[in-house]
Parts: C-alpha cells; structure tokens; sequence
C-alpha cells in the first residue's frame, strides 16, 4: 500500500512517499508554506496525487518523552488533516529524523541552497523508513 510521509515544518514541509510493496520510501517535494491551513490544503491534494492510503505525521516528541508545544502542534495538523482525507492518519514519533537527515547531507558534502532544500524531504523520508520497518517487525498490528 502506498503511504506518505510528512515532516510539518513553520516555513518548510518535506514529503516522502513509499511504492506499493512498501519497500521503497523516496522524498517527493518540499512544501515552501507558512500558513498552516494552505500546507494543510496542499498536503491533502498531494495524497490524492500520489493515491496514498496511509499518511503518517512527524511526531517530534522531546528526548526525554514528553510533548512540548511542537508536537502539539503536529498533533493538531494530524488531527485536522484526517479530517480532509479519506484515509487514515497517523502520528509517527520522529525523534532524531532531522539529525540523521543533516548527517546524511554532511556524508554526502551537500551545502548551501540544496541543503536546505533537500533535509525537509529526506526527514519526510526518514519518519516514513521507520514507519516502515516497523510495520515489518509488527505485521499482526
């Protein structure tokens, strides 16, 4: 089945979608937005444009577990975009996703323009290969 990723972001929201064998997770856009209602718009027309039938929402719980006022905001972008959609959405702990996304650009000496164009869409990509691989060792859930 196909699921899409989202890394909510203020003014950037990356996105990564997985083929219909879910082996495969690939970055599909950038979402360059500020006004919550618009990215909540766009991200609903993107799931109808690559026929999703799951999208999982970057959780950013803090390290310590609890949940400051950027995972309630992510909580309520979940919230309100399962409202527009038909399918189901989930919040998806992300903890680390952006670290190991800035990692991976450094390994690969991506800087500048790019850099910052890039890490919002491989983070996406990154939340989505957890959710995957979860969804592997769990497949009686």
């Amino acid at each position: 089945m196909k699921i899409m990723a989202v890394d909510f972001g203020d003014a950037r929201t990356g996105l990564a979608c997985c083929d219909k064998t879910e082996f495969l997770a690939s970055p599909i856009g950038v979402i360059h937005d500020r006004n919550f209602e618009s990215v909540l718009q766009k991200v609903a027309v993107a799931s109808v444009e690559y026929d999703v039938k799951e999208i999982v929402v970057g959780h950013p719980i803090n390290m310590n577990g609890t949940i400051g006022d950027r995972a309630k905001l992510c909580e309520e972008f979940a919230q309100r975009l399962e409202k527009m959609v038909e399918v189901p959405v989930r919040l998806w702990d992300e903890r680390g996703t952006t670290v190991s996304a800035i990692g991976f650009l450094n390994e690969t000496d991506t800087r500048g323009k790019k850099r910052k164009e890039t890490v919002d869409q491989l983070a996406a990509a990154i939340i989505l290969e957890s959710y995957l691989n979860y969804r592997r060792n769990h497949p009686e859930e």
